[in-house]
């Protein structure tokens, strides 16, 4: 992770440094003699997206404790066999919201009525998934 971090770093650096070679070569143009404001704006904010990536992956890096196994050359497969997270294999909100989510797009295009239909569903489904652990056979 830590090579990735550096990349990324490597890639604000060019983009802020394309942002500014862009907005010189601009204004040097004899047709116009102005500011390009896209495409300085777009590379300012490639450069900004590339330095959010990279502070976030650092700041994940640093909280890990180091290098994972993944990371490692010297790791054994046995090495990065820790728990990945807590899944539910007998959850049905999954399907229920992916399904809402079909019928918000299917609004968007065919007709906004289904869309309503689709966002009801959504919000219930998103409750449903959410508060699954705290009522039923498997409330705590």
């Amino acid at each position: 992770m830590k090579a990735n971090v550096k990349l990324y770093w490597i890639l604000t650096a060019f983009f802020m440094v394309l942002a500014g070679l862009y907005t010189v070569w601009s204004l040097l143009d004899q047709a116009h003699q102005r500011v390009e404001w896209v495409g300085t704006i777009t590379l300012l904010l490639s450069g900004i997206l590339w330095a959010l990536i990279a502070f976030y992956l650092g700041k994940v890096h640093d909280a890990q404790g180091g290098e994972l196994a993944e990371d490692r050359l010297d790791a054994n497969i046995e090495d990065g066999d820790a728990e990945q997270g807590h899944f539910s294999p007998w959850s049905w909100w999954p399907i229920v919201l992916a399904a809402a989510v079909s019928l918000v797009f299917l609004g968007v295009a065919a007709g906004a009525w289904i869309a309503f239909i689709g966002g009801g569903i959504l919000v219930v489904s998103l409750v449903g998934w959410t508060y699954e652990y705290y009522r039923g056979y498997f409330a705590r």
